[in-house]
């Protein structure tokens, strides 16, 4: 990494420590739903009760622990979020009870998918102004190689170790291979580091940066963050319950590890495409579209019941993911400037934590009222459809405070 330029080393630490947030994903804990409910002895309801309450309390905690990031140079900052990172996974290996459950998954919310996502898009963010679309995209193929190899491979890890040797290996892996990154990516940037210029001459739009304060009195904060939490709510209930989808719709096992490769491939797809559209267009212009694909992809999950509609169906929720990771870091920083773009995120990323706590919970407790997975389809497609609309009516609003050069 030695002979790479500067911005190339800032892209390679965004995109491995964009990888393994993955660890703190639900795509990922899903994978662990059934032996941990199995050992326990607890139902689904139950699971995500617990998944839920430690979530939301990840989120309330990644609010403060995430403001940080704007006040110590990331070398610091990232090496205590990989220590965390280490220290949760070797503990989610030890559970034994619902309890030690609970802090296993407040710990791996926290650390991997709240501070390890957050770190990663903030520094992208804030180092890349030109080039953020594109350099955003890059960063989340992290996520989206993930999503393809991981449920593949758990699951034949399944067949040889026990889970908790799984783990075990994860936290190994980390703790040998991420301060690595770090001390040859990012250890010479600092709060004020740019990426390099090309026509240093240009006079670049000057725009306010708003304190995270006056972000929680504007009123398109609330109804951008609205269609933002869509995808993170549905698709968190569909990643931790896929096998309740799977029962539902009588998918042999491995129907839904195998489409979440095409998950994959359309997220990557969307990502490449969506890095220059950004670029060309800007994020706040395209969130829009953002979620249509999440709503087609409700309206195949209502309708449809032969196993290659979940093929179908992850993919279009897969075109979603692959905006959504985009949108959700380049429109605040286009909106609200970089300076405070750290405590920004934070909340954002609690928030979107927030959220994937509410999908689960919503998930949990209507599959144990009896609903079925159509209902709770038309639940999804009913809160994509409120958010849009209300997004359609301030779309002209959705501009920057622009100050005199």
């Amino acid at each position: 990494m030695i002979n790479l330029t500067l911005n190339k080393k800032v892209i390679i630490f965004g995109f491995i420590f964009t990888f393994f947030s993955s660890f703190g994903q639900s795509f990922f804990l899903g994978l662990f739903n059934a032996p941990i409910r199995n050992e326990l002895g607890i139902t689904h309801g139950q699971f995500g009760s617990i998944y839920a309450s430690a979530t939301i309390f990840s989120s309330l905690l990644l609010i403060w622990v995430g403001k940080k990031i704007d006040d110590y140079r990331i070398l610091n900052y990232s090496l205590f979020v990989v220590i965390l990172l280490f220290a949760s996974s070797l503990f989610f290996s030890f559970i034994n009870s619902i309890y030690l459950l609970a802090i296993g998954i407040f710990l791996m919310r926290f650390s991997g998918q709240g501070l390890m996502s957050h770190t990663s898009t903030t520094t992208i963010s804030r180092f890349f102004e030109r080039s953020r679309g594109k350099a955003l995209s890059t960063i989340w193929f992290g996520l989206s190689t993930a999503e393809f190899i991981l449920p593949v491979l758990v699951t034949y890890f399944f067949l040889i170790y026990s889970w908790r040797t799984v783990w075990q290996g994860i936290a190994i892996l980390i703790i040998l291979f991420l301060p690595f990154v770090i001390l040859n990516t990012i250890k010479s940037i600092k709060l004020d580091s740019r990426e390099a210029e090309p026509n240093p001459g240009n006079k670049k739009l000057k725009i306010k940066s708003w304190r995270r304060r006056d972000v929680l009195k504007d009123y398109r904060f609330y109804i951008v963050s609205l269609n933002m939490l869509a995808m993170p709510w549905i698709a968190t209930g569909v990643f931790v319950y896929q096998s309740f989808i799977s029962d539902s719709k009588m998918w042999a096992i491995y129907t839904i590890p195998k489409a979440f490769m095409v998950y994959s491939i359309t997220s990557i797809a969307t990502l490449f495409v969506s890095g220059f559209l950004v670029d060309k267009f800007t994020g706040r212009k395209l969130i829009m579209y953002m979620n249509i694909p999440l709503l087609f992809a409700m309206i195949t999950l209502f309708y449809f019941n032969h196993e290659i509609f979940a093929y179908v169906f992850l993919g279009l929720i897969g075109v979603s993911n692959g905006l959504a990771n985009i949108l959700g870091s380049s429109t605040w920083a286009e909106i609200y400037g970089v300076k405070y773009i750290g405590s920004i995120k934070a909340l954002t990323t609690a928030f979107m934590v927030f959220s994937t706590a509410f999908g689960t919970a919503v998930f949990g407790l209507l599959i144990d009222k009896g609903f079925t997975i159509e209902n709770i389809a038309f639940v999804g497609a009913t809160y994509v459809v409120i958010s849009l609309a209300l997004l359609i009516l301030i779309r002209k609003t959705i501009e920057p405070v622009r100050l005199p050069n």
